[in-house]
């Protein structure tokens, strides 16, 4: 491919981001809940394997809207992979990987990344933005801005 996507997105990672996520909102440092035995019962078992599919329905119908050049594993960059592919690696990249996905030709970035129960969206538009929520919240997610201090 012509453009340097790792470059582009080094640059997307440095920029304002958001979480679709099982958790409404963020969960506060001096949190008296417990937050980690939580995280750890939705990465296992037939929570996991649910939330895999709810975080990759969001990339996928995200898709529909726009296009999509991912890295797998660090692999090379694919415009608009075949849906089930896009699937797989996802669930893959979910249980132990990390895959990016570079918006419109990197004007965003969608991250999904091993051990983690979210999805990460770096620099949206606020059309963008108003479309993830709408897929998070189809999908029995919810789209929330970390603090970013």
């Amino acid at each position: 491919m012509d453009k340097d996507y790792d470059i582009i997105t080094e640059r997307l990672l440095l920029q304002p981001y958001w979480v679709i996520d099982f958790l409404p909102k963020q969960v506060p440092q001096d949190s008296r809940g417990q937050f980690f035995a939580v995280e750890q019962y939705y990465l296992t078992g037939k929570r996991h394997e649910r939330l895999c599919r709810q975080l990759a329905d969001v990339v996928l119908k995200l898709n529909c809207y726009h296009d999509l050049t991912v890295s797998h594993f660090g692999d090379d960059w694919v415009m608009n992979p075949e849906p089930e592919a896009l699937a797989d690696w996802l669930d893959d990249d979910l249980h132990h990987g990390y895959l990016c996905a570079l918006i419109d030709d990197g004007t965003a970035l969608i991250t999904a990344s091993g051990g983690d129960t979210h999805l990460t969206l770096y620099n949206p538009s606020p059309d963008l933005l108003q479309l993830a929520e709408q897929l998070a919240t189809a999908a029995g997610l919810h789209l929330w801005q970390p603090n970013q201090n």
